[in-house]
């Protein structure tokens, strides 16, 4: 079953701060939960391109950590980019980021669609687990991009 998550936040800041912090691969640390231990591997050496290939080790659960490799599949420069799973725990995982002008600053969304491993299986531990552990790591998200930016989580 495909699964939708889908978040949103006015961060007070211009769009060229906003989209610099956010095609800088090396920031994603900053902005993940402490305890998913995530370590960029290779690949987020340079500022994010379309085609870009970047190697993780993340801890979705504690004590296994998993190869997470995505690919920066489309980027449009100030308004948008995509990241792809192409090796990792989600059977599928396709993550838009957009970032869109407002008064005072951007309105940055994320919309995943994603599906869970192990079928049917996955399913029941998306409902249990996957769904609120993702909401999780974009609540952390969201409260440090307001220490960051300003604003509210």
């Amino acid at each position: 079953m495909i699964h939708y998550l889908r978040s949103g936040q006015f961060i007070p800041a211009p769009l060229e701060r906003v989209w610099a912090y956010f095609a800088d691969p090396k920031n994603l640390n900053e902005i993940t939960p402490p305890d998913m231990n995530f370590e960029i591997v290779a690949g987020g050496d340079k500022a994010m391109y379309e085609g870009q290939i970047i190697e993780y080790r993340v801890e979705f659960v504690r004590g296994l950590r998993s190869l997470w490799l995505t690919e920066i599949a489309h980027v449009r420069e100030g308004e948008y980019f995509v990241d792809e799973q192409r090796v990792g725990p989600y059977r599928f995982w396709y993550h838009e980021h957009r970032f869109v002008p407002a008064a005072g600053g951007v309105t940055m969304t994320d919309q995943v669609t994603y599906a869970a491993p192990f079928g049917v299986l996955g399913d029941a531990v998306n409902a249990l687990w996957i769904r609120a552990r993702l909401e999780g790591i974009f609540k952390y998200r969201a409260v440090k991009i307001a220490e960051l930016f300003g604003g509210k989580p």
